[in-house]
């Protein structure tokens, strides 16, 4: 499965170039939520970087219990394999709320609740 169709892929590019060289940056609802199936790692991700779009922006839960704001390579999420499942995207993810609230809500929870 691509982590990202291309309609997704053009909101996340939007999103970063509306935020790209901003003091204050627009919260945006996350665009995708994209998760491990054999484990607790999830990421719901906003924007992608408008000069290397690679590189996508997001709340990062590697199910350690201390998610965080970050950047990821969608490259390396999508070379990862674990007995023969990678990264998915989830299908029926649709966003109710902006990134800093689901950031606040799983620091209080210690994972991401989506």
């Amino acid at each position: 499965m691509k982590l990202l169709t291309d309609e997704i892929r053009e909101t996340l590019l939007a999103n970063g170039r509306a935020n790209a060289g901003r003091e204050e940056t627009i919260d945006f609802k996350p665009a995708v939520k994209l998760f491990f199936p054999w484990g607790a790692a999830t990421w719901l991700l906003t924007e992608l970087d408008p000069e290397n779009p690679d590189i996508a922006f997001g709340l990062c839960d590697l199910g350690m219990g201390c998610p965080e704001l970050g950047y990821v390579s969608l490259e390396e999420m999508e070379s990862l394999r674990f007995r023969g499942l990678g990264i998915e995207r989830d299908l029926s993810f649709t966003a109710d709320k902006t990134l800093s609230a689901y950031a606040d809500e799983a620091r209080r929870l210690g994972r991401i609740n989506a």
